[in-house]
């Protein structure tokens, strides 16, 4: 095998229609455009959502609900997922760091700590916020809770 030798797989490729070469070429005229109309002309293009003047699905719909633009969310880690982390790493501070190298959470995710499950161990926790029960179930092993800035 040589690289002059190599062609695509059979069927794998189609020539390009010749459009506006002439009648003969079966092509020619309209350039296969069909007669007048927006199509036909150059330089168009449909909006998106258009659906040749009936209402758009996105106006169809009805909305509801109110999104409100200045909520923060939180991702949520529960106790259980801290007990089963510090028992895997052998650590007694468990950081946001630790919690990103582990894939517990994102870079820019804001962390709550909640209080299902149980820690079997005493921990100190820094996360951006706490939930009481989480805060209690800490405290009472001995562990420290530090809330961090946003």
């Amino acid at each position: 095998m040589k690289l002059s030798n190599l062609t695509p797989a059979k069927g794998s490729t189609k020539n390009d229609k010749r459009l506006g070469r002439g009648e003969g070429s079966g092509m020619g005229g309209t350039s296969t455009r069909g007669h007048k109309g927006a199509q036909s002309r150059s330089g168009y293009s449909q909006k998106v959502g258009f659906e040749g003047g009936q209402m758009p699905l996105h106006r169809r719909i009805p909305k509801f609900g109110f999104k409100n633009p200045s909520r923060v969310e939180y991702k949520s880690i529960n106790l259980d997922t801290l007990a089963t982390l510090a028992e895997k790493t052998k650590a007694t501070d468990i950081t946001l760091e630790l919690l990103i190298e582990n894939g517990l959470v994102g870079k820019k995710d804001l962390v709550k700590i909640l209080g299902r499950g149980e820690l079997i161990s005493k921990v100190s926790v820094t996360a951006h916020k706490f939930s009481e029960a989480a805060k209690q179930s800490i405290e009472k092993l001995g562990g420290k809770t530090t809330e961090v800035s946003k």
